[in-house]
This record gives structure tokens, sequence and C-alpha cells, in this order.
């Protein structure tokens, strides 16, 4: 089982895998160098030379840029010598001219480069901290996860999510701020850090909700930004009670998640989340709404937990809304339920890589949200000898 997180770290300049299209500069010179030996005289094909050093700006060393041209130099030179080319002349000195400002170029992207290591490696540490990576396996819960960030270069946004091993069972959190950029980082870097220590502090989910409630409406308090105070979020939380075979969950104004049974059967209901779907896929709908964080105090704050029995080889499926709201070109959202519905006989680790690629292939590898997902599965659910309590509904 492992956990994506599609952002890879970036390596020294100069030391990706080098293919074809790194030694076209070298290439070029060659069919440059024999079309002047093969064409006649007057066509003087050596004067398309500057254009290699010109190319290997793009891709190569200074020091290697400067090689070339000084090889290019030489070949104009032998050319010379041998057939007497008109205009050898102004062809060495233009040669002598780009291969000068090639290397300055080449100069120029490689600081660029080293400095878009550098912020990329803060933007790394910046990620580890605001989504440090889920163990495989917590208290007997397997946990797979995947994060896209909409640009690839900032690595990060405003999609969260964090699990922990409680005395109350695994609690898990999901969620997806409003905005995006450095802004929503840090809501989002709040968020996480309150769940993880208020997860073990606070006896149900109800009281877990009010927490991180506070807790955002008090970071959204001080900053300076006008729109501060309107900030939100939208967050499940997930309580996975010992022995498996029951979720709880609270649901603050965020996607449903999703339940796939193992073999494609329906599954066992909830109590009284509204249920959805075929195929031994449901959709967990809350049996009353919950305001996302940051909005209590606006527009009530009154938190439903329902409680979802577990079938044997049943997973959840979490996600942000940038998965359901994936377009194709025609401009049709992905069909996340249906989707699901069809991979019952898929292993939970194989899942989320499953879905990268389809949301990939649908939207023609252009996503243009952030995406976070999560699957929660017990390996004790799906052992009948299992014996675990199991809570009754919370209340707030």
């Amino acid at each position: 089982m492992t956990n994506l997180h599609r952002s890879r770290r970036p390596g020294p300049p100069g030391r990706e895998r080098r293919g074809l299209s790194h030694w076209s500069p070298l290439l070029l010179t060659f069919l440059i160098g024999v079309l002047a030996v093969a064409t006649p005289t007057d066509f003087a094909v050596s004067r398309l030379l500057p254009a290699a050093p010109a190319l290997a700006a793009s891709m190569w060393s200074v020091e290697a840029t400067l090689l070339l041209g000084v090889l290019s130099m030489a070949g104009v030179l032998a050319i010379q010598f041998a057939y007497a080319e008109p205009g050898t002349t102004f062809t060495a000195a233009s040669l002598a001219a780009v291969t000068a400002a090639a290397a300055y170029a080449a100069h120029v992207r490689l600081q660029r480069e080293r400095t878009l290591v550098k912020v990329r490696s803060v933007a790394d540490a910046a990620q580890t901290v605001v989504l440090r990576p889920v163990p495989h396996r917590l208290g007997g819960v397997g946990i797979e996860t995947l994060y896209l960030a909409a640009a690839e270069e900032a690595r990060i946004g405003g999609d969260f999510f964090e699990a922990v091993d409680t005395p109350h069972g695994v609690r898990v959190l999901l969620g997806d701020v409003r905005g995006k950029g450095l802004s929503a980082v840090g809501v989002a870097s709040a968020l996480t850090n309150s769940f993880r220590e208020a997860a073990y502090d606070e006896p149900d989910l109800t009281r877990l909700a009010r927490r991180l409630d506070t807790t955002m409406a008090r970071y959204s308090a001080a900053l300076t930004a006008p729109d501060a105070g309107e900030r939100f979020a939208t967050a499940v939380f997930a309580e996975v009670r010992r022995g498996g075979r029951e979720v709880a969950l609270l649901n603050c104004g965020h996607p449903p998640p999703l339940v796939l049974g193992a073999n494609g059967a329906g599954g066992s209901g909830s109590s009284g989340g509204a249920l959805a779907g075929g195929g031994g896929t449901r959709v967990l709908d809350p049996s009353a709404p919950s305001p996302p964080l940051n909005m209590a105090r606006l527009i009530g704050g009154d938190y439903t937990v329902d409680n979802v029995a577990l079938a044997p080889g049943d997973r959840l499926l979490f996600y942000t809304d940038g998965v359901i709201e994936t377009r194709d070109r025609a401009g049709r959202f992905f069909p996340l339920s249906a989707w699901v519905a069809r991979q019952t006989g898929v292993p939970a680790a194989q899942l989320l890589p499953l879905l990268h690629e389809q949301l990939l292939h649908f939207s023609g590898g252009a996503l243009d949200d952030d995406i976070a997902a999560l699957v929660v599965h017990s390996d004790l659910a799906s052992d009948p000898r299992a014996n675990g309590p199991s809570g009754a509904s919370e209340s707030p």
C-alpha cells in the first residue's frame, strides 16, 4: 500500500534523465556540417551553424554551450580551407556572437533553475507540515491517500487530510479550505495541527468539530486580509470504532463519502443518512446538515453524527470537490459514483492510483483544482470473528 502525493522532489539542475532531445544541438551541428559538405558552395549551408549553440543554451551548461560554439567555428574554418566557401568570415563572426549570447542565456537559465529548486524544497517542507505522510495502517485500519495540487509548482493547496489512532478509535479528517494559494495553506495547516491534538482529547466528533471551528475562527480573526472573516472550510470527520464494524461520520458541508462493497452486494445501512447508488456503492449523505468550519456562529452550531455499519471488506472513499468537479472537454463533470461502482473488485491499495489515472484521462490531463482523496478500509471488519464495541449515535 502506498500513499500518493503527486509532487516530485526536484533534483539538481542538469541531472535530469538525458534523452535524445538532450543531444539535439550536437545532432544539429553534425547535420548542418554534412549538408555544408554535400551541397554546392553557393548554398552556404554553414551559415545555419549559429542555431546549434542557441539551441544548446536551453538545455546545456555554460561550458558545454561554449565548447559547441568553438567546435562549430572550427568546422566553419575547416570548410573555408577545404572548399573556399564564400562568407565564411561573416559566418564565423555571427557564430562567435551567438555563442557568447547563448552562454550568457545558459548561465541565466541555470541560476533560475537553482532558485526554483530552493523554492520547491521550501514548498516540500511546507507540505510535510500541512500534509505529513499518513501511516499505511492505524489500529488495524488501512489508509490510502492521494493529493494533487492544481499548480504543480505550488505543490500544496487548500485541501487537507489527517488520520490519528486515538483511545476513541481511528479518527480521520478530510477537508477543503475556501480559496487557494498561501492563505488557504495557512488555514489548512492550522486545522490539521488542531485536529492532531484535539482528536486525542475530545470524547466525541461533535466536540471535535466545535474545537476546529473555534480554531479556524481565531485564526481568521488574527489575519489582516479584508476577507479573512469570510473564510470557511468544508470537512468530514470519521471515527472508525474498535473492531472496525462501525464508523461514525460528521459531515460539515463536504461532499458525502462513498462506501464501496467488496463484492458488489448492497451493504448495511446507516443511522439515518440517506443512501443512494447501486452495485454495492452507497453515498453517505448526512441525516441532517452540519455547518462548515467557521460558519457555526453564522448559521448555527448544531452537528449531526451518523453511525454507519461496515460489512466485511467495505471501503470508505473520502474526497474533495476537485474530484467531482473535474470536467471533460465537453464540460461534463466526472461521474465518481458511477466509476466507483465499477471498481468493486479492485483492491484498496489500487483504487486511488486508478482514480488518478481516470481523472487525468477524463480531463485530458488538465486538472484545474486541488484534489485530495482518502480510502479507509478495516482488516478487522473483514474478519467475522472480530468483536469490537459498537457505539450508539452521538448527539450534540
